[in-house]
C-alpha cells in the first residue's frame, strides 16, 4: 500500500505551488511525508515526459511501483512516490 495519500499529494501541491517556492519547501520532506518516495532530479532526466502537475518553480511527477516495476503515472490512486524538478527560472 502506498503513503502517498490524496491529503498528503494535496499538501504537497501546496508546497510546490506557492509563489515563494524555492528548494527548501523539501527540506524537511522526509520529516512532513514519512513513508513517501521522493525523487529530485534534473529537467533532462524525465526529458519527454508528461508532468503530473506544473507549477512556476517546480513539475511533479507521479511514480508507481504497484507492479514490482516503478513506472511514472498521471494516476494518482496507484501512485506510490513523486518526482519533483526544479523548473529554470527565468530573469
Amino acid at each position: 500500500m502506498s503513503s502517498l495519500t490524496t491529503e498528503n499529494l494535496a499538501q504537497i501541491e501546496a508546497l510546490l505551488s506557492g509563489p515563494d517556492a524555492d528548494p527548501s519547501v523539501l527540506q524537511d520532506f522526509r520529516q512532513r511525508f514519512p513513508g513517501v518516495s521522493l525523487t529530485r532530479c534534473d529537467p533532462s532526466d524525465v526529458d519527454g515526459e508528461r508532468p503530473y502537475k506544473e507549477f512556476a518553480r517546480f513539475n511533479l511527477f507521479l511514480v508507481s511501483a504497484v507492479n514490482h516495476c516503478v513506472t511514472m503515472t498521471r494516476d494518482p490512486a496507484i501512485a506510490t512516490g513523486i518526482i519533483v524538478v526544479q523548473n529554470k527560472v527565468k530573469p
